[in-house]
Formats: C-alpha cells, structure tokens, sequence
C-alpha cells in the first residue's frame, strides 16, 4: 500500500487547507448575512453539479488516465481559491463570487471522486478495500479536528486572506504527491466490453448495472433517503450553534474538532480492523446509530459539552458505515467500469440531498426558528426537549432528521434483498492491471 499512502498523505494537506478555508468562510458568510439560508445556499451549489455532472464524469473517468483527473481536479481547486483569495484581497468578495466557485469546485468534484475510488481498486489488494477507506476516513476526520481551531488561531494573526494562502499551497502538495507515484489503468472485462459506446451510452450504463441489480439499487437508495433527512439537520448545525453561543467562534470550532476526534478514532478503527464481515449490517446499524446517537442530542443539546459528545459519536460511526459500503462496491463492481457505476451510484445517493440543503435554510429562517421564539406556536410542544429562543428551531430539525435516518436504516434491514446484497451480488473476478501510461482519451 506505498503508492497509496503517498497519495493519502497528499490529500490529508489538501483536506487539512480546504477545511480551514471552509471554516472561515462559514465564519464570514454568517457573520455578513446572520442567516441559515446562506450557508444553505453554498452547500446547495456544490453539490448540485457534483450529482448533476456525475453520470458524463464517470463515463470520462473510465475512459482517461485517472491520474490526471484527479490532477486536473487539484489544479481546478487551486484555481478557484486563488480568485477568491484575489476577490477578497481587494475588497470585492461577495456571496455570489462563493456560490459561482463552489458550482466550480462541485463539477470538478464530480470528476475527482470516481476517479480516485476506482483507482484504490487497481493500487491495492481487494482484501485491504475497507483498510483504505478508513485511512480516507481518516485523512478527512484528522484535518477537521485540527482545521477549526487552526482556522480560529489563525483567523487572528493572518486573517481569512493568509488562509486561503495556505490553502494554495495545500493544493500544490496534493498535485506532488500525483505527480511522484504510478496508478495503473485497469485492463477491460466483459462488463467493461459491454458499457463501450457513445459517450451518452456509457454515461448511461452506470445506471443500466445498478438497476439490474436490486440489492445494490436498493442499497444505494437508502443512502438517499437517509442523506435527505441528514442533510436537512445538519446544513443548520453551525447556524444553530452559532445562534446558541452569540456567534461564539470558538464553541463552533470545538464541535467541528470533536467531529474530526470521532472521525479519526472511527477512520483508525477501520483501517486497523477492515470492518465486519457481514459489512450491509455495519451500514444499515451504522446509520441507526448515527441518527439516534449523533444527530438526536445535537439538536436536543443546549451547552458545549453535550454537542461535542454528539458530534464525536457520530462522526466515530460514519467512517466504518462509509467504508463499508464503500467496500462493497469495490468487491462487487468490476475496476474499469468503476468510474460510470460509481458516479451513477453517488447520484443516487445524493440526489435529494440539494433539495433538503435548499429547503432547510428557509425553513430554519421562516418557521422552525420563529415558532421556537419566546411565545412562538411550538414552544410550549418541543420547547421542554430543545429549548426556546434563538438555535432551539434549527435543533429540532437536526432532532426530527436523526430520528428519520434511524428508522429509515432499520426499516430497510426488515426487507432481505437489502440485508442479504452481499450474499446475493458475487465478487468482480480480480484482474491484472496494466500500466499507467495510457494517455488522455485511451478507453
């Protein structure tokens, strides 16, 4: 696993200076605007052209050398931080220079992801699938312990502007660490012989494999509904907080590095362990688990201690429920059609969720925060479990979208195409890959 510990290294610096700039800017838009809406609307526009360019994305990736794709996804990062670096250096940022570079960000995303998942499956072992994504877990849990209270120091000496620096630089050591290691190229199986075509017909063929497999599909489609109610709780969580403590910087920055605590010890837990064998119950008890012990006392807290405890347990959860899903897919879906299957499955996966980032903001703004004011007309209902008064409304939307999630994921192990996909979706065979030197275009 040497070739993919130095690419693993490299993202840790890129995540490490994505997630202080993210910090920042979150602590920037709230301040200007005070409202749930706008940090809404920034998750909204990356996300939507991440799931809406994913099916092309795929269909490219398994056609590109993915090495380069996941360069030219940095240098796209890179780019678009040094325009927002320039913008604020001269006084002229404004919120819709942000929405613009996250929709930027969000299509070259689209490509980065499948890219990088379908290159672990021909750098490493089928046996170390679920090992490596826990160290991706960990890579992105361990900058967001540190990412927060850096931001927070550093907001004071060097300000926003020094930050998005860093984050520059960050960029560069990512493209360094691609530039130094060889990822092969996958040689074609009949899966892959059967998805050649038009480049609509490949984009297309991702979704034509799932479906003809109802346990994936099914799989993929509780991811869905699940993203949707976690989506509509969290896209508030640091308004909420913010809201609670009087923008108090600080206790935001403690609950994201408890976040990034849970998801290092979780990340850790995984590439150690490699998950259980039985990996469907580890996700579908995962997510339960993650509603019920994470987002419910998010939103039913009122002091710093009980949030950071709810962001650490739930944060320890998503790194082995991602891993091992994510290692299902990697056993059971051929390599050199991993691009187009995989960005099929993450637009399943998150489809909804621009939709639940879009309704929550004017649902925290409009009626969940007014009807939890002093003498607002769910006070005297929710008020005894999540409190009244600025925060409480944004903490029973994170209480309902965590109760929602557990009784999703338990609904769908009571149905047997999904408990059992493992058992019923056989392994891809294993394949020798073929070098790396393919140029741009090679199918």
């Amino acid at each position: 696993m040497s070739a993919f510990t130095v690419v693993w290294a490299g993202q840790l610096v890129s995540l490490l200076g994505s997630a202080m700039t993210q910090f920042g800017l979150t602590l920037y838009v709230f301040k200007q605007t005070e409202a749930a809406t706008s940090l809404a609307l920034m998750g909204f526009f990356t996300v939507l052209p991440l799931i809406a360019f994913s099916p092309i994305a795929g269909a490219l990736v398994d056609r590109w050398n993915r090495k380069l794709v996941m360069m030219f996804s940095d240098i796209a990062g890179g780019t678009v931080g040094t325009l927002i670096f320039l913008l604020y250096s001269s006084g002229h940022l404004q919120l819709w220079h942000l929405y613009v570079g996250g929709f930027v960000i969000g299509a070259f995303q689209a490509f980065q992801w499948p890219a990088y998942s379908a290159a672990i499956s021909t750098m490493i072992p089928k046996a170390h699938y679920a090992r490596a994504s826990g160290m991706m877990s960990l890579a992105e849990s361990a900058s967001n312990i540190s990412a927060p209270i850096l931001a927070v120091a550093l907001l004071g000496l060097i300000g926003l502007q020094g930050i998005l620096l860093v984050d520059i630089a960050s960029f560069l050591v990512a493209m360094g660490t691609l530039i130094w290691v060889r990822i092969p190229q996958p040689t074609t199986s009949k899966e892959g012989q059967e998805a050649q075509g038009s480049l609509l017909q490949e984009s297309l063929f991702g979704f034509r494999y799932i479906l003809a497999r109802p346990p994936l599909l099914g799989l993929q489609t509780v991811f869905l509904f699940v993203n949707l109610a976690q989506n509509f709780g969290f896209t508030v969580m640091a308004a909420m907080i913010l809201s609670r403590t009087g923008y108090n910087q600080l206790a935001l920055g403690s609950v994201e590095s408890a976040a990034g605590l849970g998801g290092v010890l979780g990340g850790v837990l995984l590439a150690l362990w490699g998950g259980p064998r039985n990996k469907v119950n580890a996700v579908l008890f995962g997510m339960a688990l993650g509603g019920l012990l994470g987002a419910v006392p998010m939103g039913l807290g009122q002091s710093l201690p009980v949030w950071m405890g709810a962001a650490l347990i739930g944060s320890l959860i998503g790194p082995i429920l991602n891993g091992c899903n994510q290692a299902i897919w990697q056993a059971k879906v051929p390599p050199d059609i991993q691009g187009k299957v995989f960005a099929a499955r993450r637009m399943i996966a998150w489809m909804a969720s621009p939709l639940a980032m879009l309704l929550a903001g004017p649902a925290a703004d409009r009626f969940f925060t007014p009807a939890l004011m002093p003498g607002g007309p769910l006070a005297e209902v929710f008020g005894p479990w999540v409190g009244v008064g600025p925060g409480a409304g944004m903490g029973l939307m994170l209480v309902l979208a965590g109760l929602t999630e557990a009784a999703i994921a338990l609904l769908a192990y009571a149905l047997p195409f999904i408990r059992q996909a493992e058992r019923l979706i056989p392994d891809h065979e294993a394949a020798p890959s073929r070098s790396a030197s393919s140029p741009m275009g090679a199918s």
